[in-house]
């Protein structure tokens, strides 16, 4: 799975602070310096300073950080993939993995020193029990949620807990005399990989996935039927941005695609031992036409579904080349609560390439050359992406795919815009937006009320005044030194999005997101409809 290293830039002074203290003290240990270096293990010599610094150090240090800095120092001379999970970030992981966590189940934010509920969360325990979006969450459990500079991880930590306890929340909602009393017993709050399923045509279905995590097949599986019902006989696939997850996941999504006994993919380990993995025959998409998207953020597990299907003639690849991770993880506990994502093998898609791009100088270098990308015109130009001859490969109908740095598209799109343009994009899909959005919402709640997600879709248009006032609130209030004034049209899409995603979800963000999406564009220009072959 695809993760960003940390840089810890203070890591060779702190090594060899740990080195000096050593030498510096050799005099005062009952060992010789000749004994620690020959008498054990590698482990031993590590385990050891680290007892010295703790035992004998003139002052006290948190050896805790020099272990942490010791192992991504270790880490980082490996690969730019295999990472260290500290203990605090290790749950938070864990749990966006599963695909779901255990707690109440909003979206908040603290709001003028209140934690207000941006929309509770469809399916979770506040939904259930009438929590609304603008409800003020003042108390629970008789712990005070207002009035105090709390941290996120506080909060948080006040509405998670064990499945089944109970929560007494007190809540303010305007246009009542007083608190409301809402009981809920905390259960399983689903995290969503699956933002958005619809159809794009009578017959064209649309699939986005924004991970592969524990839950990510079943929801594709409920997706994938709801389409088949509205009457879909070919599908487009979202995995642009979509940095992967579980190798097994993305497996059983292939599957579906494929028929039985085709390759899907096969990894080798270290000792050369390969482990292919085959489709079987419970695929239900098996012979209508795949289009798959990517672009430069698709990674990994998402690579492994644009290669199977693309080495197996199976669908169209449409985007831009991939960012060309080909090694796989494996997470393990340090017995600290701490764990560490280690590569342990190579994936190669069923022509046997693959896309794993060189890091032989360094994680830096390896990161650099991928943002080299919008430097030398590959995302603007197919005929700028630099292939190797030595690497060509041929799928079962003879069409050349290459190895060696990615997926390359069987269709390509250019990015729309600069790199300027891509940031801001970037930018006025996060939290930004949304807090505008939100703050836009709650001074008025009913103002949508009367619309259908269908007609806030078609009907809605975002005012000249509204638009206005975002340019104001990014410079003003969140600091944006930016000129917005040029992408307004632009700026009138994404706060529509914002302001949907909060009154009907993220399914009605990403439509009103997707217009005039220009690789979606290029799937309907290319598709046509296709009706489903009978299987024999």
């Amino acid at each position: 799975m695809l993760k960003g290293k940390n840089y810890i830039w203070p890591l060779i002074i702190l090594g060899t602070l740990a080195l000096g203290v050593f030498i510096g003290g050799k005099l005062h240990f009952n060992d010789t310096p000749e004994k620690l270096f020959t008498t054990n293990s590698k482990k031993d010599k590590l385990n050891r300073l680290i007892d010295y610094i703790d035992f004998e150090y003139v002052d006290d240090v948190n050896t805790d950080s020099i272990v942490d800095v010791t192992v991504n120092n270790i880490l980082d001379k490996l690969d730019p993939h295999s990472v260290y999970i500290p203990k605090e970030q290790a749950k938070r992981a864990a749990e966006n993995m599963k695909g779901d966590f255990v707690g109440v189940g909003v979206s908040f934010y603290m709001y003028k020193d209140s934690l207000t509920v941006i929309r509770p969360i469809k399916g979770g325990p506040s939904y259930k029990a009438g929590v609304k979006p603008g409800d003020r969450i003042l108390f629970a459990n008789g712990d005070t949620l207002f009035g105090k500079k709390l941290a996120s991880d506080e909060i948080i930590s006040k509405l998670q807990g064990e499945r089944n306890t109970p929560v007494n929340l007190k809540v303010y909602r305007k246009g009542e005399a007083s608190l409301i009393d809402i009981n809920i017993k905390r259960a399983e709050v689903p995290l969503p990989s699956v933002d958005a399923y619809y159809m794009l045509s009578d017959s064209l279905g649309y699939i986005k996935i924004n991970r592969f995590a524990e839950s990510t097949y079943q929801e594709f599986k409920t997706a994938l039927d709801a389409l088949l019902e509205e009457g879909m006989t070919a599908l487009t696939l979202d995995l642009r941005d979509n940095p992967g997850g579980y190798m097994g996941i993305a497996e059983e999504i292939v599957d579906e695609f494929l028929e039985t006994k085709k390759l899907i993919v096969f990894t080798k380990n270290k000792s050369g031992a390969i482990q292919e993995s085959f489709a079987t025959k419970k695929g239900d998409f098996e012979y209508g036409h795949v289009y798959v998207l990517i672009n430069e953020k698709s990674a990994s597990a998402s690579e492994i579904v644009a290669g199977a299907l693309q080495d197996n003639d199976r669908g169209t690849i449409v985007g831009r080349r991939s960012f060309g991770k080909g090694l796989v993880q494996r997470e393990m506990g340090l017995g600290d609560g701490s764990s560490v994502r280690l590569t342990v093998s190579r994936y190669y898609t069923p022509t046997g390439r693959s896309i794993q791009r060189s890091y032989k100088n360094g994680t830096k270098d390896y990161f650099d050359n991928f943002y080299e990308r919008y430097r030398n015109g590959e995302l603007k130009n197919a005929d700028s992406i630099k292939v190797a001859d030595s690497l060509i490969f041929k799928t079962p109908k003879g069409k050349i795919v290459y190895g060696g740095g990615g997926i390359i598209p069987d269709v390509f799109v250019p990015i729309n815009g600069t790199y300027k343009d891509e940031s801001l994009d970037v930018l006025l899909k996060s939290d930004f937006t949304s807090f505008f959005a939100f703050e836009l919402l709650d001074k008025d709640r009913t103002a949508y009320r009367d619309f259908t997600a269908k007609e806030f879709i078609e009907s809605v248009e975002i005012s000249d005044d509204i638009t206005e006032s975002f340019i104001d609130y990014s410079r003003n209030d969140r600091g944006l030194n930016i000129d917005l004034n040029p992408y307004k049209e632009a700026l009138r899409k994404y706060i529509k999005a914002a302001i949907a995603e909060q009154l009907y979800g993220p399914n009605i963000k990403e439509q009103i997101l997707n217009e005039g999406d220009h690789m979606l564009e290029k799937v309907l220009e290319i598709s046509s409809p296709q009706p489903l072959e009978e299987k024999e």
